[in-house]
């Protein structure tokens, strides 16, 4: 399984997502799942992708190759809706290619994304495409979207994320709701990974990799785990 989050602000777009991945129990291992297109002055793409890993790693290198050939692919195209549909026709491509084996052996089709950025002349979007090639877009009243094991993250970003929020204290509320995951589901882990755009720059600028032992990541676990027990310890008792 995996987590990844997308979220859009007045001030610019965070991703994130883990990088663990698993076929049974004893069968763990590591791939980073954010995909970037960055062409500086000229657009940045992020693609978050959650699912079987051999369908959504074929996803992102047809639309590498498609990149290199003739239009309409993801450096051509003039608004990131355009670059959905890409993503969207790559998807059924290979599902239309591999699905009758897949079912073959019980199996199917397995792979969904979080795909936001901007393209110069247009605002930032933010997008969440189903295994099936349909998707949604964030918006004010929805500005974060996830995929992945999301459940246990989601009651913190609801705490804290809103279209206003700063780029700052989003991303830590993010990065606490990684911890909050892996706290809860073993099946998501370190590292993560975290890009944080700002909004018009047209360029990567904010992109780490947190792991294990990471000091930052650290702290913030300690302080957040310390800070939510002194609340607990605050309520009032109940009166019988």
């Amino acid at each position: 399984m995996t987590y990844c989050v997308g979220v859009k602000l007045a001030e610019g777009l965070i991703f994130a997502s883990d990088s663990r991945t698993h076929a049974g129990v004893d069968n763990f291992a590591r791939f980073c799942k954010m995909a970037v297109f960055e062409r500086a002055g000229d657009r940045v793409l992020v693609l978050l992708s959650s699912g079987g890993l051999a369908a959504t790693q074929t996803v992102i290198n047809v639309l590498r190759q498609r990149a290199a050939m003739d239009p309409p692919n993801v450096w051509s195209v003039g608004s990131m809706f355009d670059v959905a549909n890409l993503v969207s026709d790559a998807m059924r491509d290979i599902e239309k290619r591999d699905g009758a084996y897949l079912e073959s052996s019980g199996l199917s089709f397995n792979a969904s994304f979080i795909l936001g950025g901007q393209i110069a002349g247009e605002e930032m979007r933010l997008f969440r495409i189903y295994a099936e090639g349909n998707f949604i877009e964030a918006s004010a009243d929805t500005p974060f979207l996830q995929t992945g094991e999301a459940k246990y993250g989601k009651p913190i970003l609801d705490l804290a994320v809103t279209a206003t929020a700063s780029l700052d204290d989003a991303t830590k509320c993010v990065l606490v709701s990684f911890d909050s995951t892996m706290i809860s589901n073993l099946s998501v882990g370190h590292p993560i990974d975290l890009l944080c755009y700002a909004r018009d720059s047209l360029a990567v600028t904010m992109r780490r990799r947190f792991d294990r032992d990471d000091p930052y990541f650290a702290t913030l676990t300690r302080q957040w785990l310390t800070g939510t027990r002194r609340v607990f310890s605050s309520l009032p008792s109940l009166e019988w």
